[in-house]
């Protein structure tokens, strides 16, 4: 005889575990876990939803996989009309698609379709527009930036809206907000010649990235500061740094970081012109 056994679990709890192990690079097990939760009300039944979208846009863009479209359209039957968090993932899965084509970065407005670069810049605005509180007005601020930034190639109007992004992550206590934000102001510092200001805002989104336990992107920090490093005239210093970013990379299954890595180390640039480019 088969017996089965019900275990009550606090959903915050649950909910936050989940996400912490998508943070880690664990979306796999995140999802695994989400997947497997049995809530008995509407409103848990969307929260839930919601928070498996999340992992899975995670795994998306850390992992290279493809499951936030579905998650997400699961989202919206839970809650019909769903709400202002629902509408930012679908941006940022939006954005990953127009940026990242075959696992490769391809910035700027070309071989895209305008209406769809129209479209995203307006749902970004709107999201800003409607955020229930500054750090989600300040992540809508972010995503702003990015776009304007790495789809529409208007480099000189993304560092405001990063700028906005850093104050309501910092006011409000959101680290990942901040890291973001930090992370790309320090990409226009770099590309500015200012290595100081690059190297402050990288040091600080990457312990910014740690405490938030993102390790991929911490990671990705990393490389950044090899490419810093390199550019200073310090290469045993940028590979050194480099073959343990690849390491940790290619053991986690982030498996595009693991690929803009081993360029580095056979002298490409992350942060040059695609199709090499590592901003986001």
């Amino acid at each position: 005889m088969t017996h089965t056994a019900s275990t009550t679990v606090d959903l915050d709890q649950l909910l936050a575990a989940a996400h912490d192990l998508a943070l880690s690079g664990r979306w796999e097990r995140a999802l695994g876990i989400l997947d497997t939760t049995v809530c008995a009300t509407p409103e848990d039944r969307a929260r839930l939803a919601l928070a498996t979208a999340e992992a899975a846009l995670l795994s998306d863009w850390f992992g290279g996989t493809d499951l936030t479209a579905a998650r997400a359209a699961r989202a919206e039957k839970e809650a019909p009309g769903a709400d202002w968090d629902l509408g930012f993932i679908r941006l940022r899965h939006d954005y990953r698609c127009l940026l990242v084509s075959d696992g490769v970065f391809r910035p700027g407005p070309e071989g895209k379709d305008p209406e769809a670069l129209a479209g995203i810049r307006r749902t970004a605005h709107g999201l800003r527009e409607s955020a229930p509180d500054e750090v989600r007005r300040g992540w809508a601020s972010m995503y702003l930036g990015l776009i304007v930034d790495n789809l529409s190639a208007e480099r000189a109007a993304a560092p405001a809206h990063y700028e906005d992004a850093l104050r309501a992550g910092d006011a409000g206590g959101d680290d990942l907000l901040s890291r973001e934000a930090l992370r790309h102001l320090g990409d226009h510092a770099h590309d500015g010649g200012d290595h100081v200001r690059a190297a402050e805002c990288w040091e600080r989104a990457t312990a910014l990235g740690a405490r938030a336990g993102l390790v991929p992107g911490v990671l990705s920090q990393q490389l950044l500061l090899a490419v810093l490093a390199r550019d200073t005239g310090d290469e045993a210093g940028a590979r050194a740094l480099a073959t343990e970013v690849a390491r940790w990379a290619e053991a986690l299954g982030a498996h595009r970081l693991h690929a803009q890595t081993t360029g580095f180390l056979a002298g490409v640039d992350p942060t040059a012109a695609p199709p090499s480019e590592n901003k986001a």
